[in-house]
């Protein structure tokens, strides 16, 4: 034999081994899995198996790899074997009665070599935002720790919906070897979240779970495993008649916590959206939804907080070594200064989409873990000037959606007060109102109306319609059925804010139950409120705005609602890793134009309220959410500069002046104050500031002092303070308050230099980082009494709010820009700068 005949080289072989298992549909195998082995593809496998037997009614449920880190196999006798050992039977040779995640279990115990409690059998990884999350958080919780071992840091993850907060937050308490964790939230309805992440997860072996849900004893829970326990705040903070602490949750002032985590809480936001939400709902409905979806233990407490001039740390009766925030719209938070950048993680909209773009760059061909959640459009129109002139309001004569959509009566009887006008809305979102046909072909272009356009019809077969009132509600559900609207009459429309429809969650399972799969079905659900917070409804693609929302943490919280994933698995049957996206992109219709252009200019900078460029962090965001205006006779994009002029619009010098004498400009709570005291740097500064010598450097102490004695002493105290203590701790407060009132003013009055200052140079300012890193120092100084390096010193204490500062000098420049260019002036080239910070650093350069 020649050396040519001789195979010296054998193709690699590139199998590798697969455990999998699928059920056949038939009474014969019902509640039975298959499990088998191979190394060639499941589908083939499978197909194999059954063409003989002519089986088509069959699914493929699980196709996971079979090999150990060490190179070894595992082969389906060992998974059914581990199966009847966790005693599950084997009806026939290859059969299980199980379910899937008893046979990932299974797998993930052969593999680790331990038993698992449950289903622990979920493996995946943090991704790198979530990663980052936990160094960031633990890092900062560290460096407090290392300055002062008894203080509890507080750190908030401004995240939002799709971030995975539940799996990074047990992430967070494993880093930090937390032994008892508490999460009390304003929304019941997330626990099955918090409950199913710690109970499937492999990390989270062995901890234990605790809630009103679950029952069980705290005090009988093994105290060397760690404990999670989940409350609703109106539950676990809420008052017994007389005012006391709940007897039965006594045991968690008791207990020694290692994590507080406040899931959902907004600092207060939440009062007031849901004031703005359930505005319309009838009064007894409206009640028992605040009372069930944001609690009206949280109004409470944050009154009580007000009258007493108490912190929420002495407040809240839970002792903590960290505190950990949760919210997907903090804006008040943020813009607030209740948190300094440190304290800060964000992972917003914006990063989620610029993320979902970066790893199809960089991973090709791979699944992508951002790819399901749909990038967003914002389409604005204007209505006819014939449907302006019934519903008009304010200075600048803006559409007013309350107005228009006014109505009635309730029920059947519900009519719109303008019914001929909504007729003529309806016809023109369905481009059948003759006089915009008419616009449409003197044009040249015909408009994308939400239910005429064939790009869009697909993304409205199910759609959320926010409208003003209950009574608007109903007359809506009324016009659509009427015989002229028989366009309408393909669609379900589903009334939740409706008498009779339950609350909270209850509200949901009329709205599932008229989708159904989503596929056959088309729906319009009408809302005032219900169901536009913490609900998910895959098949939601679009929603119409129809009603006034001033505050973009509701109108962002009801937008988001069309952006949840809609997804089929397995959609073959054949390949359980295989994903179908139904729903890439999803839309939110707005007829009130300017309203809307400025909900997206205050949710672009409430993002990051100290962004050195205002107008870049728009830009950002309209980057992954389009926004397209329809003006009357051309639909165009609208860049960020035109949403920022918008945003600012009906700026005037009175206001810009009333900006600057606001007391959210400057920080005195005690916190603050003791920054000041621990600073001799930041102390000569202050004493720099026209006033204060008067007052005193011992004047923080005081305040300080006073304040935390107070508190102190009716918190000991309670109901037993006598009438000469209650005396003379009033007359203590009023001191402090006096004096604390007193710095404000002092700060406040500084403040208003700045606008005097940005007046006289010629620097265009758009953020405090301009005024403090690019103007002339001596000016700086001779204006406002501080050096740069002073008023940079404070501002990064947070004596100075740089986030309200920020909106006040962009709001400035916009005005400033606006009064050269009317009188034919214009700004300065290559002097765009865009930051309270680039203003007044660049002075030192």
């Amino acid at each position: 034999m020649s050396i040519a005949e001789v195979e010296l080289f054998h193709p690699k072989l590139e199998a590798r081994p697969r455990i999998y298992a699928y059920a056949i549909h038939d009474p014969e195998h019902e509640g039975q899995l298959k499990i088998g082995q191979t190394t060639q593809n499941v589908k083939t496998r499978v197909a194999q198996q059954l063409k003989t037997a002519a089986i088509e009614n069959y699914t493929v449920v699980l196709d996971e790899p079979a090999d150990r880190v060490d190179g070894t196999v595992i082969t389906d006798f060992e998974v059914r074997a581990r199966l009847k050992k966790k005693g599950f039977t084997n009806p026939k040779l290859e059969w299980m009665r199980c379910g899937v995640d008893d046979i990932l279990t299974a797998l993930e115990e052969i593999r680790s070599g331990k038993a698992i409690s449950g289903t622990h059998h979920a493996t995946f990884p943090m991704r790198a935002e979530q990663q980052d999350a936990v160094e960031q958080t633990f890092a900062y919780f560290r460096s407090i720790w290392d300055d002062d071992p008894d203080k509890a840091p507080e750190f908030l993850w401004n995240a939002k919906m799709r971030f995975g907060k539940t799996f990074t937050t047990y992430q967070l308490a494993k880093r930090m070897g937390a032994r008892r964790v508490l999460v009390v939230t304003f929304k019941p309805a997330v626990e099955d979240a918090w409950d199913t992440d710690l109970r499937t997860h492999v990390d989270f072996e062995g901890w234990q779970y605790l809630s009103r849900k679950t029952g069980g004893d705290p005090s009988s829970v093994d105290p060397d495993m760690p404990l999670v326990f989940f409350g609703s705040f109106q539950d676990l903070l809420g008052r017994d008649k007389a005012g006391g602490f709940k007897a039965k949750h006594l045991w968690l002032t008791e207990l020694a916590w290692d994590l507080v985590v406040f899931d959902e809480y907004h600092f207060g936001a939440w009062r007031d959206a849901a004031r703005e939400l359930f505005d319309g709902e009838d009064d007894s409905t409206r009640k028992k939804e605040l009372a069930i979806e944001f609690s009206d233990a949280q109004e409470t407490f944050t009154t009580e907080l007000e009258e007493n001039d108490a912190d929420e740390d002495a407040f809240v009766p839970i002792r903590a070594n960290a505190y950990l925030y949760l919210s997907g719209t903090p804006f008040k938070a943020l813009a607030g200064g209740s948190f300094i950048e440190e304290q800060i993680f964000n992972w917003t909209y914006t990063d989620e989409q610029q993320a979902k773009v970066a790893f199809a760059a960089e991973h090709p061909g791979e699944p992508n873990p951002y790819a399901a959640l749909p990038e967003m459009r914002l389409l604005t129109y204007q209505v006819p000037d014939e449907l302006i002139a019934i519903a008009s309001q304010g200075e600048f004569d803006e559409f007013d959606l309350n107005a228009f959509f006014e109505a009635t009566g309730s029920g059947v009887d519900a009519e719109f007060v303008h019914k001929q006008d909504v007729q003529k809305w309806l016809d023109i979102i369905r481009g059948s109102y003759l006089p915009t046909q008419v616009d449409a072909l003197k044009a040249g272009t015909r408009p994308p109306f939400p239910y005429s356009d064939v790009r869009l019809l697909p993304y409205l077969q199910h759609s959320l319609w926010m409208l003003p009132r209950t009574s608007s509600c109903a007359a809506m559900a009324n016009l659509l059925a009427e015989p002229q609207n028989v366009f309408w009459h393909d669609y379900t429309v589903v009334n939740v804010s409706a008498s009779g429809v339950g609350v909270g969650l209850d509200a949901l399972p009329p709205v599932r139950d008229a989708i159904g799969s989503g596929f056959d079905t088309k729906t319009i659900t009408l809302t005032v409120g219900k169901l536009t917070t913490g609900v998910t409804v895959p098949q939601w693609s679009s929603i119409l705005m129809l009603r006034n929302l001033e505050s973009p943490e509701s109108y962002f919280q009801a937008a988001f609602r069309v952006q949840s994933p809609w997804t089929i698995r397995n959609p073959e049957g054949d390949d359980p890793n295989e994903e179908q996206i139904l729903k890439p992109i999803c839309f939110v219709f707005d007829f009130a134009p300017t309203r809307a252009l400025r909900q997206i200019g205050d949710y672009g900078r409430g993002l990051n309220p100290e962004a050195r460029n205002p107008e870049k962090a728009v830009e950002e965001l309209i980057g992954f959410l389009p926004v397209l205006a329809y003006d009357g006779s051309n639909m165009t994009q609208v860049d960020a500069g035109g949403i920022l002029d918008i945003a600012m619009s009906g700026t005037s010098a009175t206001l810009l002046a009333r900006k600057w004498e606001s007391a959210v400009l400057v920080n005195v709570d005690n916190g603050t104050l003791k920054k000041i005291m621990g600073s001799e740097a930041a102390m000569a500064a202050v004493m720099k500031i026209e006033g204060f010598r008067a007052l005193g450097d011992k004047v923080f102490e005081t305040v300080v002092n006073k304040s935390e004695a107070v508190s102190k002493t009716k918190a000991e105290k309670g109901d037993d303070v006598t009438p000469s203590e209650k005396k003379e701790l009033t007359a203590e407060e009023n001191e402090y308050k006096s004096k604390r009132k007193q710095i404000q003013e002092k700060l406040i009055k500084f403040a208003t230099r700045i606008p005097a200052f940005m007046y006289l140079t010629d620097f265009r300012e758009n953020t405090l980082y301009d005024v403090i890193t690019k103007i002339e120092p001596e000016l700086f100084q001779s204006v406002t009494g501080l050096t740069v390096a002073d008023f940079d010193l404070l501002v990064g204490l947070g004596v100075f709010n740089a986030s309200h500062m920020n909106q006040a000098v962009f709001a400035f420049r916009r005005y400033e820009d606006a009064s050269l260019s009317y009188t034919g002036i214009e700004s300065h080239d290559g002097l765009r700068h865009y930051g309270l910070y680039d203003t007044v650093v660049a002075v030192d350069g």
